[in-house]
């Protein structure tokens, strides 16, 4: 069955089947990136899938190759996000009992959301892979079937189908963008954009912290990162799928590695421009966006999902006030007397600053009358209203200096 698969026919088949749960995710027209990056930008929202994510997808048509027998045996996974709850929803609608090994760190949120499509949840390990082996164990004892995160033919197949969508919309796109971690959405998106147009251009995105693919294809074969670090944990993989890596070789045109720092940045810009939430790996093809050397090309970025926990949202949105100049904090200098901080104030209130927090150290200094500290922390619009208040500061001889903000 497995070497049948990424066929134009069995991708057709998938896409027929994956409707019955999958939304139809509609591209969305960026206005905002398409100036930022000068082409013609639209999203694909899988951040908008019933469970947040496009897993279900490559989930849901995996078990509908099934036969009824391995259905009653049940179905085992591991899996830390996305793809927990796509399998769990997916075995939900066959009927068939699903076990998910979630690592012992996962979010509580992410735990019950899983359980509350009914599956069993068991927490072993305190990463990925030990919480695999564990699972690999299970579906042994139990004669269930194992679906692999991304590593299996038929769940990129599944995965494939947003391409069709994206076609049928867009049939004249020139450029798709997609996120790597294992490689399986982006081994169905690629080749099926190469089987319905050779000429489109398919590129992977990877966190430059996980680059795994990347390092794969300097090599020619699959290799194993020795670690990894970035937020985009979704895609934090240290060894891509080596059923997936020859249809990659073959289909992906380049792979663009994104900082973290870029996609704190991206968060704000979607949130303040599109009013969605799309969590880290998600964000990998908007904050490549700014990487392509082309220009008045359609591209299309796919939003792989949008499962983020509150803690970490409300995070990134401080990290991206802050690099973005939004926040800052400045310590000043100024004599321990009656007055001297509404005319500190008054300065930074003529320039339109807004503060949002003070600190007021008489400590800092022995002579008093000489040096009291303040830490104002101020919102202001941007890297130049910021400069224009530090100049005010320095004119009023406050001697300014900036400190690293912690709000």
């Amino acid at each position: 069955m497995e070497q049948k698969m990424l066929t134009l026919e069995k991708f057709e088949e998938a896409s027929e089947v994956v409707k019955r749960v999958a939304s139809e995710t509609k591209l969305v027209y960026s206005e905002y990136f398409s100036a930022q990056c000068g082409n013609k930008v639209f999203f694909k929202p899988e951040n908008m899938q019933f469970t947040g994510a496009y897993k279900l997808r490559g989930a849901y048509y995996k078990m509908s190759t099934l036969s009824k027998e391995e259905l009653e045996k049940g179905v085992i996974t591991a899996s830390a996000g996305n793809h927990a709850q796509g399998v769990a929803y997916a075995a939900k609608s066959f009927g068939a009992k699903a076990t998910i090994v979630m690592p012992t760190t996962t979010p509580l949120m992410k735990v019950n959301r899983t359980k509350g499509y009914g599956a069993e949840v068991i927490l072993h390990g305190d990463v990925y892979d030990e919480a695999c082996d564990y699972a690999l164990k299970l579906t042994e004892e139990r004669g269930a079937t194992f679906i692999h995160p991304f590593d299996d033919l038929t769940v990129a197949t599944g995965q494939g189908t947003i391409a069709m969508e994206i076609f049928k919309e867009l049939p004249l796109v020139d450029y798709i963008l997609v996120p790597i971690g294992g490689g399986g959405l982006a081994t169905g998106v690629s080749t099926l954009a190469k089987l319905l147009n050779p000429k489109i251009k398919v590129i992977g995105v990877e966190p430059a912290g996980a680059n795994c693919m990347q390092e794969s294809f300097r090599e020619g074969k699959v290799v194993t990162l020795p670690s990894v670090s970035t937020i985009a944990d979704g895609t934090a993989v240290k060894t891509p799928g080596s059923l997936l890596f020859p249809y990659l070789q073959q289909n992906l045109d380049d792979i663009l590695t994104v900082d973290d720092v870029d996609l704190v940045v991206a968060f704000l810009d979607m949130v303040e421009n599109h009013k969605m939430v799309v969590e880290n790996s998600g964000l990998l093809t908007v904050a490549a966006l700014k990487q392509l050397d082309v220009k008045n090309k359609k591209v299309v970025s796919i939003l792989s999902g949008g499962n983020m926990d509150i803690i970490t949202m409300s995070s990134v949105v401080q990290q991206g006030l802050i690099f973005r100049d939004r926040i800052f904090t400045v310590s000043v200098l100024l004599p321990d007397k009656p007055g001297e901080l509404s005319r500190v104030a008054d300065v930074i209130a003529k320039n339109s600053g807004n503060v949002i927090k003070l600190e007021h150290n008489q400590f800092v200094s022995i002579n008093r009358s000489a040096a009291v500290e303040l830490r104002i922390t101020i919102e202001a619009f941007g890297t130049d209203h910021k400069l224009q208040i530090l100049d005010a500061l320095e004119s009023g001889n406050y001697r300014p200096k900036l400190v690293r903000t912690n709000i």
